[in-house]
């Protein structure tokens, strides 16, 4: 089907560069929402706060809970501008949260048994998952000009 709009056709360089700049782009935003939210709270910083599966609970339970929430919202940003495709932010959440997933187990040593980390990231997962579809939808559902003249009153 050539010179079909946007036909799929596999791009293993892009594919991986698109999973790097979406795995920065989680971690750099999760990274500064953790900041600023300590900073307005007067919390201690501390890299736990990302990848501990205990930080969900007693001291720093509320502030990393926003942070996260918050960060499924930039992370729908960056599924909008990285990906651009509906079809595809699903796939892209998904590894994101499992190279995050992952890594909190080399970090912690363990799986993990705490429930509230599961529930956050699922509901994060599912918060990026929708509002970053509905983002690239509104894009996808643009008219597409098919002439370069203007238009003319009849």
């Amino acid at each position: 089907m050539s010179g079909a709009f946007r036909s799929s056709v596999w791009d293993p360089p892009l594919i991986v560069s698109q999973i790097l700049c979406m795995q920065a782009s989680y971690y750099v935003f999760l990274g500064t929402w953790i900041i600023t939210l300590d900073l307005i709270l007067h919390s201690d910083l501390s890299l736990g706060q990302i990848y501990n599966f205990d930080s969900f609970q007693l001291k720093y339970g509320i502030s990393v809970l926003c942070a996260y929430i918050l960060n499924a919202i930039t992370g729908a940003l960056s599924l909008w501008y990285i990906v651009k495709r509906t079809k595809q932010c699903l796939d892209f959440t998904l590894t994101v949260h499992l190279f995050h997933f992952i890594t909190c187990c080399i970090y912690n040593g363990r799986v993990p048994t705490s429930v509230s980390w599961w529930v956050t990231n699922t509901v994060v997962i599912v918060i990026m998952t929708v509002l970053g579809e509905f983002l690239c939808m509104k894009t996808e559902m643009k008219e597409i000009p098919l002439g370069t003249s203007s238009k003319v009153d009849l």
